[in-house]
Formats: C-alpha cells, sequence, structure tokens
C-alpha cells in the first residue's frame, strides 16, 4: 500500500509542476511558450482557464491527501 501511495504522490507532484507551469501568469507562462496559452484578452473568465484551475485543485487535494495517508501509514 505505501509503494502504491509512494508511485501516485510521485505522479501527482510531477503533474502538479506541469499544471503550474501552465497557468498563465502563475508560473512560468510554458503555456505561451509552445503557443498553447490562453490569449490575454480572454482574462482568467475563460473556460480553458476555469477548467485548468479545476483540474489544479483536484490534483492538489489528491497530492494532499496522498501525504497525509502516506504519513499515516508510516507512522501505524
Amino acid at each position: 500500500m505505501e509503494i502504491a501511495l509512494s508511485v501516485i504522490l510521485i505522479i501527482t507532484s510531477l503533474v502538479m509542476v506541469v499544471l503550474v507551469l501552465l497557468h498563465k501568469g502563475k508560473g512560468g507562462g510554458l503555456s505561451d511558450l509552445f503557443g498553447g496559452g490562453v490569449s490575454s484578452t480572454l482574462g482568467s473568465s475563460s473556460v480553458v482557464e476555469r477548467n485548468l484551475d479545476r483540474i489544479t485543485i483536484f490534483f492538489g487535494v489528491l497530492w494532499f491527501v496522498c501525504i497525509v495517508a502516506l504519513a499515516w501509514l508510516i507512522t501505524h
């Protein structure tokens, strides 16, 4: 169980790094580098930006749950 949670934690950590870099103005602006960024005229009200926020929140919560579960498994 600990190995599975560790693998999930590593994967979610890598996904979180990519998702944060994809956010325009919040990360490194990686989406602009590849031409796939949301236009600045659309702002944060676009559907793409809201969905990116939701996906980032989902993976952030999953990452946090993995951390707590691993800590609990190690101590018990």
